[in-house]
């Protein structure tokens, strides 16, 4: 946010030449939505509230509501404005490496918004949503049938919440042994979720180091096995872009001593339709919907996480889930066996998130789906080939479905992998993913996803390749300066970290972190 009078557009607060409006071209400036608001001034006539009787309890409030009053137009101008300045999918390649950007397609969109599907309500009697329930419970068989896994769980709404789902099952199975164990190992190359997880379910976090490949130290993780040990989450393929050579050991060591394996299933587009993770050992593993099935990443509402277990622990699989009763499809609500370890969600799962992935299952087919990993497979290793001569690859070897560099290509520059980030976005390309995973030093990120072209991938490599040349170069001033041709330029992300703004308070205004 820039510091600027209330009410006022301030030129400077842009990036390009000053302008008397403040505008450059099509990128309009202007105020926050906060300081358009003016009393009195609304986009709805709406009819006085009759005086009545309140059961407030004296918690009536005292102060207006603080929302800014803003006509019609002004509200259609600013979201859409608003939305200019963000980076889409819809817009171009998106590279951001782990969180697999993948194209929605519209099929799916159109799907979803059919009549009977729309407009459900989760408290409609069971009668009423028989084919609601039959898609539900096919998007479950396929989902096992592509897994290997025999139950499948899905309320969780997103993946962190799938991966608790997984360790809160482990948890219920080894107290019904009246086995209560301490340890989870976690690998250090591990999404941040993994250990949070394991932690916020009571667990203490034992970390695992990676090899000199990029995998899980197989040495290492025997070495840390005990009796107190309940699980291990590892993600394969991992994080940094690598299948685990030796998931079956790993699986079988875990075993060995009474543990169980959670699989983190965030990279399964990376091998759908090829591998069944329980044909590896996986006793559990979420799948993230909207990175191999298409749903929408974020920002839309509730996600979707569905967990697949094994037979060790199908039974502690959360209610409610679907089932065939005499009378058709039936939903159960209590677990009679007293073995699963509770609920979840209010209700069953995101609907909208459901009818999407099945739209994509079926519209793909299982040779679709093969042929989706493959591609995926395939951009990133041509992603990898085609900057391996002037960016540094973190391993040698063929990657999966993303591309992981270090930042050894900017040694003696002065420029960093944030300053190369920046750099990105003045080509018209959203940043990679940065410094992560940790165990990779300036860690560059890049997932291309199966839906780039060859034409875009080409563009791409020639972009980041230029800016390579460019920092080798000694171009230093460049990269900090980055970005030029932004609505703002960079921001002093250190100062918004740890002095936040995230009220608006008028009096406030000219303090807020630039």
């Amino acid at each position: 946010m820039a510091d600027r009078p209330s009410g006022t557009v301030a030129a400077a607060a842009s990036s390009g030449p000053g302008t008397i409006s403040g505008n450059r071209g099509l990128m309009l400036e202007e105020p926050l939505i906060f300081e358009q608001g003016m009393a009195g001034r609304t986009a709805v006539d709406v009819p006085e509230v009759p005086k009545h009787q309140d059961r407030l309890g004296g918690l009536k409030r005292q102060n207006p509501i603080g929302l800014p009053g803003l006509s019609e137009p002004q509200v259609v101008r600013h979201y859409t404005r608003l939305s200019q300045k963000n980076y889409a999918i819809d817009m171009g390649v998106y590279p951001l490496g782990s969180c697999t950007m993948k194209h929605n397609p519209r099929l799916n969109e159109k799907a979803v918004r059919m009549p009977g599907l729309a407009d459900l309500h989760p408290m409609q009697p069971v009668s009423t949503v028989q084919g609601a329930l039959e898609l539900i419970d096919t998007l479950a068989h396929w989902l096992k049938v592509l897994t290997g896994m025999p139950a499948v769980a899905l309320s969780p709404a997103a993946g962190a919440h799938g991966e608790l789902c997984g360790i809160l099952a482990i948890r219920a199975a080894q107290v019904a042994k009246g086995d209560a164990r301490k340890r989870i190992l976690v690998p250090e190359s591990a999404h941040g979720t993994n250990p949070a997880t394991a932690a916020a379910a009571g667990y203490e976090v034992d970390p695992v180091p990676a090899d000199a490949r990029g995998r899980v130290d197989v040495a290492a993780f025997k070495a840390k096995l005990g009796p107190d040990v309940a699980g291990t989450m590892i993600t394969n393929p991992n994080t940094c872009g690598l299948f685990e050579n030796d998931i079956q050991e790993l699986a079988a060591a875990i075993h060995s001593v009474g543990g169980y394996f959670y699989c983190d299933g965030a990279n399964f587009n990376a091998i759908v339709g090829r591998v069944r993770p329980g044909d590896l050992g996986v006793d559990a593993m979420h799948i993230n919907l909207h990175k191999t099935f298409s749903t929408p990443h974020g920002g839309g509402g509730p996600g979707a996480g569905p967990v697949v277990f094994s037979d060790a622990l199908a039974p502690y699989a959360p209610v409610p889930y679907v089932v065939h009763g005499k009378g058709g499809f039936d939903l159960v609500e209590h677990d009679e066996t007293g073995k699963a370890f509770g609920r979840l969600k209010g209700f069953h799962g995101q609907m909208g998130m459901f009818v999407r992935a099945l739209a994509y299952m079926m519209s793909h087919g299982a040779d679709g789906l093969r042929h989706v990993s493959g591609d995926a497979v395939l951009n990133a290793n041509y992603l990898l080939a085609g900057l391996k001569d002037e960016l540094t690859p973190a391993f040698e070897g063929t990657c999966m479905h993303e591309a992981l560099f270090n930042d050894s290509f900017l040694d003696g520059t002065g420029v960093t992998t944030l300053d190369f980030a920046k750099a990105m976005i003045d080509e018209g390309y959203h940043p990679m993913t940065m410094y992560f995973p940790l165990v990779v030093h300036g860690a560059l990120l890049m997932e291309p996803t199966e839906t780039e072209s060859r034409d875009a991938l080409d563009r791409y490599i020639e972009s980041v390749k230029g800016l390579a040349k460019r920092a080798k170069a000694g171009d230093k001033a460049y990269f900090e300066g980055c970005p030029y041709h932004t609505p703002r330029r960079r921001l002093d992300e250190t100062l918004a970290a740890r002095s936040p703004h995230l009220r608006w308070k008028p009096e406030e205004a000219k303090k807020a972190a630039e």
